[in-house]
């Protein structure tokens, strides 16, 4: 019987300077401010100027990269201002994405990501590994709540709010105790949806936003101190 091999389509040479540059944006190796010229990206990255310049013009579309008055294009800041701004919008984004997903017929998703955030404290305890695990289970809980959006625009503003959060959470990522306390306001949250109480759920939501900036801003302004 002969089956048929489906292979994917290779990677674009434009789709992978784009995913790398903004990988290394997010994770802090292209740090804010950091120039990238075309002729230096391109011979690090191993792609010609042209999928080079369709990378960054998609960086530039997602607030990670603007022109400078000379020439190329740098990294940009998020400044004070700028995270305020980002979680006033976070805030109206997900406190009615978490009312939709409480009023929202199937729930069960949330019933299972419930016993994984039990058990996250034991896995904050692991280190760097054990945070990059307790990271990739809030995606899951993003993703969850996606789903039970169901709503593409909606979906798609979190998106972008998700990808300048990226960077923020790397002022988080060394304050053990906060990530312990974001994990049981997360529980807070996933026990509203499962009970399908839409205003706890947002208001679980508001709190949990409201100490994330909060201790956000109180590590920019110890890091601005001790500068």
């Amino acid at each position: 019987m002969y089956t048929e091999t489906v292979k994917s389509a290779p990677e674009r040479a434009s789709d992978r300077a784009y995913r790398v540059l903004r990988d290394e944006i997010l994770d802090g190796v292209l740090p804010a401010g950091t120039v990238l010229l075309e002729v230096e990206q391109s011979a690090r990255l191993g792609v010609s100027r042209t999928p080079l310049r369709s990378a960054v013009a998609r960086l530039v579309t997602d607030g990670l990269v603007a022109g400078r008055s000379g020439r190329g294009f740098s990294v940009t800041a998020m400044s004070v201002e700028s995270i305020n701004d980002l979680y006033e919008l976070r805030e109206a984004l997900e406190e009615r994405a978490a009312t939709l997903a409480a009023r929202g017929a199937d729930r069960s998703a949330f019933g299972m990501l419930r016993e994984r955030f039990l058990a996250a404290p034991a896995l904050l305890d692991n280190g760097e590994t054990g945070i990059h695990e307790y990271y990739a289970l809030i995606d899951e809980f993003d993703a969850a709540i996606d789903a039970a959006v169901d709503n593409a625009f909606l979906v798609g503003a979190l998106d972008t709010v998700r990808t300048h959060l990226a960077r923020i959470r790397r002022v988080a990522r060394g304050n053990p105790v906060r990530l312990r306390q974001a994990a049981a306001e997360h529980l807070l949250i996933l026990d509203a949806i499962i009970d399908g109480d839409a205003a706890l759920a947002a208001h679980a939501t508001h709190v949990h936003l409201h100490l994330s900036l909060a201790s956000v801003l109180a590590v920019l302004g110890s890091t601005d101190q001790a500068s």
